[in-house]
């Protein structure tokens, strides 16, 4: 597929040039190259305090307090304490800049593993260096062993250890490339053709290699490869075939390489997007909020200086005021935010049922909770990429799992005689001799239709062992097989279970062991290989003992129907099959005279030479060949789920979530995935995007979608990077409305560019999971990140938000710890405000009486003490509070939908806490007016008690599940309030708080404050309770 530019791409290709790399010749590489490490970190020593100041004073609430504190400097202004000020902003950013500072060791420790992997390179010297791959430079010469991930972009030169080769003409390997573009066939790569016979030491030779600049393309790569010592020089093109890319995996051999791009030049980096800050929708809601108090607050000091009158200074007064009322604006709220989000991180990874979780960003736990689209990558993800066979179908008799020893014993029955296609016991029935006689050809079909090689990789002297067939060592016990795709290995280790075992390939000729040891050799005539545009794959063989030549072939069951001969029987089993989640493959075989074989191979040959239409010449030919095959079976191969996929996804559809699956992989496996997983319901039809290039094909195609109601939706990369350039709106809205869309052959960028639409058409908040390098730009660019450990790699785990080990913990993660993260923290970000409100109320209230002068109620400690050690354990406290139990929020997932809707934290909610804070200041206030009239001295000792003991009883009020720390918390600060009365006294009167009569007027007021509150949440509980109060109950 066609990348997609974002800008920061188009940016890094601004800088990009092509290069010419020497091997042999280090004094003629001057250039500097970018560094080869990976770095996941934001920032660097200099850039740490400016970004994090930059990233903290971009919220409002953080701005206007430093003004606030600011202002105190100016004497006409000040109203109390610097420290009062200064000290609350100063711990605020003190733990900010620890937390990202945490979070910044972590990564860089992370990313230090990461480079600290160990390589070898060949030096100029002739012998071999372990090195750090962050060192490499273009026209360095790695050499890669068999299984290890490749750190840089190259090109194939030569093989170190070929032993699957030995004795053929091609120098190759296969690479695993699901890291780079989720596809899961495995890539064969060729070495450069004047490199492939030379010895280990390249840097004998004087070479160098022509590279274009680097690209985002993955798919395509022009070079050259020049050796000057020969004469005359020998000059080859390179194409994507001699390539290496960074991510990619080596699957077999060692391979020796040249270094071409490195770092951000890389194809994988450039096909990552920067990472970047995230902010929590919670926090800019709570941002919202701040701005409606700050206008609150400017109103009131307004309102207060024109009761005044206007008279004196009055912008200095209001001023004055401004900075009075600043309490309104709660600075604790980012602290306990910002600790609350650290505690929600930290309750994540102990939780046992989702072991090996890691919280990365602590900034946004809340998000878990308010998700809408899940984007989820298939490879790796939802399914293990491990194929096993399921199905064998002849059409009269089918072939389960728990049935293959039937198909082993005809196996086993036919390979005792020379003759397997005749076998059949005097005695045994016809119908049974047919059987058997078709399950051979069927397994023997499966066993010579394939590009699988076998691999002997502790064997030691193969390219020696020149012996008789008899002599070579086919041993079971070390034996592997590569292919470029899963399904067809796993079909030739199916054969291998019944019997029929492929022990030998080279490119001219396969060989088979029967089950009693005798080796059946063919020679390889011709091999059609499988094109997505043809959907099938043949070979002409000739078997060396009786002579015979067979076309096999086999493909998708839309390819074959019209070459096999007429049946009753194909589209129907296929279409049952499909239903269970296997990938269809149809196989069937045709025989061939010699005089017809001669006939075609002229045919065929002349049709490869022609200079125009080569292509549709040599297609036409084979297909005069695939007319009337004979049917030989169906086979069902099944891809491995991970643990648990499908109740996970029925789990989070329940909930409301949208899952979107964006997948490098084929339509058709995506496509079968996305059934088998249960993605798409059974009931549910598919709708595929026909392919499309141009706009009137895409208005076609989409007016032609816009006709069909509640089905998947099915689009290739290439369809949808054209309806985006003429038709995005429509495109997005209509799929917005299906229940389930799979996006297939995306590439890195096309999946965070998805992700980016989603995020702007729909305002809603956005999920990417992903364990793969390509996943990575999905993953940074989704407002919550979730990184899944895999096999091939810790890329995507390392550049997530969140970190798990299986696809099943998701459905925990967002149903328990989303819930809860976003339940606490709205309830903590309002109480906290209200715990500002109700203060600013009683000093309103204050200033009216006192003939509106601006001048503090509390002072000093009275006000640092109450937004600290009196209210602040049991306020942040609210963090263990849960409202429903975890077993009840993942048995009815439909609760889940509440929290999308943020009914926790509006402004609904906001004006409620404001009306009781206005109501419960005035209370405090006048109820101290009323009872100590006579006292008025003591007003502040009795209206700062009853405000303390208010706030204790409102946490009690607010919480939903007690937990024993609560209580603790609750009893610690009213006993650190009662304890520090001694040391108060500047602002207290001993003597006059011991008496009974301060006691009894002081729990009144209380009462009075909080017992309405009390009566109307009972009332509220009894005649119109929350959803999950009645699963509770």
């Amino acid at each position: 597929p066609t990348p997609t530019f974002s800008p920061h791409n188009m940016r890094c290709l601004g800088e990009l040039k092509a290069r010419t790399v020497w091997l042999g010749c280090p004094e003629k590489c001057e250039e500097k190259y970018p560094k080869n490490g990976i770095k996941n970190q934001k920032y660097n020593i200099l850039t740490f305090v400016p970004g994090v100041l930059y990233q903290q004073f971009k919220f409002f609430l953080n701005l206007y307090f430093l003004v606030v504190a600011c202002s105190q400097f100016v004497p006409s202004l000040k109203i109390g304490y610097l420290y009062t000020y200064w000290a609350p902003l100063g711990f605020v950013l003190a733990v900010t800049m620890v937390r990202e500072a945490v979070d910044e060791v972590r990564r860089h420790r992370r990313d230090k593993e990461m480079n600290s992997q160990l390589y070898s390179k060949l030096t100029v010297r002739g012998d071999s260096l372990t090195d750090y791959s962050p060192r490499w430079q273009p026209r360095g010469q790695p050499v890669i062993p068999h299984g290890y991930c490749l750190m840089s972009d190259g090109i194939f030169l030569n093989l170190l250890v070929n032993s699957e080769h030995a004795g053929s003409d091609t120098c190759a390997c296969f690479i695993r490339t699901d890291q780079l573009d989720g596809e899961t066939d495995w890539k064969l790569k060729v070495a450069v053709a004047c490199t492939q016979r030379l010895p280990a030491d390249l840097f004998s030779i004087t070479a160098y290699v022509y590279a274009q600049q680097p690209e985002l393309d993955i798919h395509s790569f022009e070079g050259n490869f020049t050796r000057e010592d020969c004469d005359p020089p020998v000059h080859e093109s390179l194409s994507i075939e001699n390539t290496l890319w960074a991510s990619t995996v080596v699957a077999s051999g060692t391979v020796i390489g040249v270094v071409i791009y490195t770092g951000k030049e890389t194809r994988s980096v450039l096909n990552t997007s920067q990472s970047k800050n995230k902010v929590g929708l919670l926090d800019l809601e709570l941002n919202r909020l701040t701005k409606a108090l700050f206008l609150a607050q400017v109103v009131l000091s307004v309102v207060m200086v024109a009761l005044q009158g206007f008279v004196g200074p009055w912008f200095r007064n209001l001023f004055r005021f401004v900075v009075l009322f600043s309490y309104i604006i709660p600075i604790s709220l980012r602290v306990n935010l910002d600790m609350g989000k650290s505690a929600y991180g930290w309750i994540i990874m102990k939780d046992e049922n989702i072991p090996g979780t890691v919280v990365r960003t602590s900034t946004i736990p809340e998000e878990l909770g308010r998700l809408v689209y899940l984007l989820t990558d298939k490879t790796g993800t939802l399914t293990q990429n491990e194929m096993v066979f399921k199905r064998l179908h002849l059409g009269t008799v089918s072939y389960g799992t728990d049935t293959m020893d039937e198909v082993q014993s005809h196996i086993v029955g036919t390979g005792a005689s020379a003759t397997p296609s005749h076998t059949a016991t005097p005695s045994a029935p016809k119908v049974r001799k047919s059987v058997v006689s078709r399950v051979h050809e069927a397994v023997k079909a499966i066993a010579l239709c394939h590009n699988v090689t076998p691999v002997y990789e502790t064997r030691t002297g193969m390219a020696e062992a020149e012996g008789t067939e008899a002599d070579q060592d086919f041993g079971d016990h070390n034996r592997t097989y590569q292919a470029s795709s899963p399904d067809e290995v796993a079909l030739v280790r199916w054969t291998e279970s019944v019997g029929l075992t492929l022990v030998n390939r080279d490119l001219t000729s396969l060989q088979l062991k029967t089950p009693v040891g005798q080796i059946l050799t063919f020679t390889i005539l011709q091999i059609f290989p499988f094109t997505s545009e043809s959907k099938r794959m043949g070979i002409i063989v000739k078997e060396e003992a009786t002579g015979e030549i067979t076309f096999y072939m086999k493909g998708a069951d839309v390819a074959m129907a019209s070459i096999v001969q007429y049946n009753d029987w194909l589209e129907e089993e296929c279409g049952n099959m499909a239903r269970e989640g296997l990938r269809t493959l149809v196989v069937a075989k045709k025989s061939l005279s010699e005089e017809q074989y001669q006939d075609f191979e002229s045919r065929y040959n002349q049709a490869r030479l022609s200079l125009y239409d080569r292509a549709l010449k040599v297609a036409a030919v084979v297909e005069s060949l695939e007319r009337e095959m004979e049917l030989l079976c169906l086979t069902g191969v099944e891809d491995q789920l991970q643990t648990d996929v499908r109740p996970t996804l029925e789990l989070l559809r329940n909930a409301g979530i949208k899952i979107w699956m964006l997948t490098g992989d084929k339509l058709e496996t995506a496509t079968c995935i996305a059934k088998s997983s249960r993605l798409v319901a059974r009931s549910q039809d598919i709708h595929v995007f026909r392919p499309v290039s141009n706009r009137v094909e895409a208005h076609l195609e989409l007016n032609a979608f816009r006709r069909k109601h509640d089905c998947a939706l099915v689009i290739s990369g290439d369809s949808l990077e054209v309806c985006l350039r003429y038709y995005e709106h429509e495109l997005v809205e209509l799929a917005c409305q299906c229940p389930a869309v799979v996006c297939c052959r995306c590439s890195p960028t096309q999946k965070a560019q998805i992700v980016r639409l989603l995020q702007q058409h729909t305002a809603n908040r956005t999920c990417a999971i992903g364990d793969g390098g390509n996943d990575v730009s999905m993953i940074q660019a989704a407002d919550c990140g979730i990184g899944i450990e895999g096999k091939e790699g810790r890329q995507a785990s390392l550049a997530a938000d969140f970190s798990i080990t299986q696809f099943k913990h998701i459905g925990r993660l967002l149903m328990v710890h989303g819930r809860n993260s976003y339940k606490r923290s709205a309830a903590l970000g309002q109480f906290v405000m209200h715990r500002g409100m109700i203060i600013s109320a009683m000093q309103a209230v204050f200033s009216s009486i006192f003939y509106f002068a601006s001048v503090p109620l509390y002072q000093g400690f009275l006000m640092v003490g109450y937004a600290t050690i009196y209210t602040m354990f049991p306020v942040f406290s609210l963090v263990l509070d849960q409202d429903v139990k975890p077993e009840m929020a993942l048995l009815y997932p439909e609760l889940y939908k509440d929290l999308t809707k943020g009914r926790s934290l509006s402004f609904k909610t906001f004006f409620i806490w404001a009306l009781i804070s206005v109501y419960q200041g005035g209370i405090l206030m006048y109820g101290a007016l009323v009872l100590f009239d006579q006292e008025f001295v003591h007003v502040v000792a009795i209206s700062f008690t009853a405000l303390v003991l208010t706030e204790l009883l409102m946490v009690a009020l607010t919480v939903r599940t007690w937990h024993w720390l609560m209580v603790m918390a609750e009893f610690l600060s009213l006993g650190c309030y009662l304890a520090s009365l001694a040391f108060l006294n500047e602002y207290f009167d001993l003597s006059f708080i011991a008496t009974g009569a301060f006691l009894w007027k002081v729990c009144v007021i209380t009462l009075v404050s909080c017992l309405p509150l009390y009566i109307i949440k009972y009332l509220k509980r009894k005649f119109s309770p929350p959803s999950y109060s009645k699963l509770s109950s």
